[in-house]
């Protein structure tokens, strides 16, 4: 597979409601999106680095300059023999892992179509259909965050998560709880807490959680390992999982009892299914989260979603719940019972609306050898 070109493009969506975590409120995002030209075949990659250094340390620009200066040279031109074998060449590239997911995703996308087979096949993925949970934002009103939860399972999602932050957890929870004494439901720190906080977040242990996502420090192990031992529920890792080896540490000291897998975190496809393996291995269940992406980064998402190990309802959810128009046909569709069915076309099976796309577009540039 040639390497022939790279587009690289911004486009700006704004999102149908707006979408709040303890770092702050969205109400549209800029995306870059990456087409990778490989011998008459585009494979198309989505960077889900936010607009400004908060979820992590890479953003927007960032990650264009990334690609643009350093990792595209380094494939523009060469013939590979898998889209995996481009992880060795972004080595010396340190970090920026969301940079690199985009281009290595896009070129996973390419072979799949070069070879003429679903993405989620050459994966390695097993399941035809996936579980589908929601995660839910912090909102202006407790009964607005219930009136939105009560749409969500009236759609048939399997699993809710709510955003929680010093000041809209306990109270929030104690509400949700006393209407739906029975719904799968978990919450997200996004790291709002720290450790001095163990006996209110021993508090949580009483709503009888799926779990409490990342309520320590975004670079942390250690702590969370000892938080692990002091709560009842279950510790899942989010932003301090960004490599096969730290998913390894964090698993053999404890410091979570669940893996959230997202596969621009961790730097492409290569990546999540090492951490996949590991987990599997060890019988720690993972799950893949969302970072508000468009149809391209959330079809990769359901083709990473078909590993067997992904046991857990994940935040792979329906494009219409973010977007008035998604840039992908069809778009993502949940069933009634809260699945989504999994394409057999080559690549994605998601056709991009490249019309759409460079009306959306404010920024474009293609690269060559």
């Amino acid at each position: 597979m040639k390497i022939e070109a790279i587009t690289l493009r911004e486009i700006q969506m704004p999102l149908v409601h707006f979408f709040e975590t303890s770092f702050g409120r969205t109400y549209s995002r800029r995306i870059v999106l990456l087409t990778a030209h490989c011998d008459g075949v585009d494979g198309w990659g989505e960077c889900v680095a936010g607009e400004d250094p908060f979820y992590s340390s890479e953003w927007i620009d960032s990650s264009w300059l990334t690609i643009s200066r350093y990792l595209a040279p380094a494939v523009l031109g060469r013939s590979i023999e898998s889209a995996r074998d481009c992880a060795a060449l972004f080595s010396k590239v340190r970090g920026h892992r969301m940079a690199k997911a985009a281009l290595e995703n896009a070129l996973w996308d390419a072979e799949a179509k070069q070879t003429n087979q679903p993405l989620w096949k050459l994966l390695g993925g097993t399941r035809t259909e996936i579980s589908c949970g929601v995660s839910i934002g912090i909102q202006d009103s407790v009964e607005q965050l219930l009136d939105k939860i009560q749409i969500e399972l009236a759609a048939g999602y399997r699993r809710i998560k709510v955003k929680v932050k010093p000041g809209w957890d306990v109270n929030v929870l104690e509400k949700i709880r006393s209407r739906w004494a029975d719904i799968t439901l978990s919450c997200d720190a996004n790291s709002a807490y720290t450790l001095d906080q163990v006996e209110h977040l021993r508090s949580f242990d009483q709503f009888n959680l799926l779990m409490i996502e990342q309520p320590l420090w975004d670079d942390d192990i250690f702590y969370h390992a000892r938080l692990q031992k002091e709560l009842r529920t279950a510790i899942c890792l989010d932003e301090s999982i960004v490599s096969a080896r730290k998913a390894a540490i964090a698993v053999e000291t404890g410091a979570c009892r669940i893996i959230n897998i997202k596969v621009g975190r961790v730097g492409g496809f290569t990546e999540a299914k090492k951490i996949h393996d590991i987990c599997q291995s060890q019988k720690i269940p993972v799950w893949c989260g969302g970072m508000l992406e468009s149809g391209i980064g959330r079809a990769h998402n359901i083709a990473l979603s078909t590993l067997e190990n992904f046991t857990l309802p994940g935040d792979v959810s329906a494009s219409k719940r973010y977007w008035k128009e998604d840039i992908i046909d069809p778009e993502v569709r949940v069933s009634p019972q809260g699945m989504i069915a999994i394409s057999g076309q080559p690549g994605t099976g998601y056709r991009v609306k490249e019309d759409l796309i460079e009306k959306l577009t404010v920024k474009k540039e293609t690269l060559r050898a």
